[in-house]
C-alpha cells in the first residue's frame, strides 16, 4: 500500500510539471502578463504624443495662426511691417529651459549688479 502511495504522489507530481514549467505553464503565463502591461504602458504614451501632433497637424491645416507661429518662432521671420529688434548681451531665455545657474562662488544678487556690458571677473578679481 505504501508503494502505491508513493507512486500517487510521483504521478502528482509528473502532472504538475506541465503546469509549472512547460510550454503553457504559469511562470510563461505570468513572463508574458508582465511584458504585455510594459508594452500597454508603452502604447499609452505613444498615443498620447500621437494625438498631440495629430491636433498640431489639424491646427496647420485649418488655420494660418499656427504657421505664423511657426513662422516667428523657428524661422525668425516677421511681417512686411514689423521691425525685428534684437537686444545683444544676454541670451534670450525659454520658457522650457531654467535660468543658468551663476558661476561658483557668486551669489545671484551680486549677478543682478553688474552691468549687462562688464565681462564677469573670475578669480579674485586682479
Amino acid at each position: 500500500m505504501r508503494w502505491l502511495a508513493s507512486l500517487f504522489a510521483l504521478l502528482l507530481l509528473l502532472i504538475q510539471y506541465p503546469l509549472w514549467l512547460g510550454k503553457g505553464g504559469w511562470l510563461r503565463v505570468w513572463e508574458y502578463d508582465r511584458k504585455l502591461n510594459a508594452e500597454r504602458t508603452a502604447n499609452q504614451k505613444l498615443e498620447t504624443r500621437n494625438a498631440g501632433l495629430d491636433a498640431e497637424v489639424r491646427d496647420l491645416k485649418q488655420g494660418y495662426d499656427a504657421i505664423e507661429e511657426r513662422a516667428r518662432f523657428d524661422l525668425g521671420m516677421t511681417r512686411q511691417d514689423e521691425s525685428f529688434v534684437q537686444i545683444p548681451g544676454r541670451p534670450v531665455a525659454r520658457a522650457d529651459t531654467p535660468p543658468p545657474s551663476p558661476p561658483d562662488g557668486q551669489h545671484k544678487e551680486d549677478l543682478d549688479e553688474i552691468p549687462a556690458n562688464v565681462p564677469a571677473m573670475s578669480g579674485n578679481g586682479r
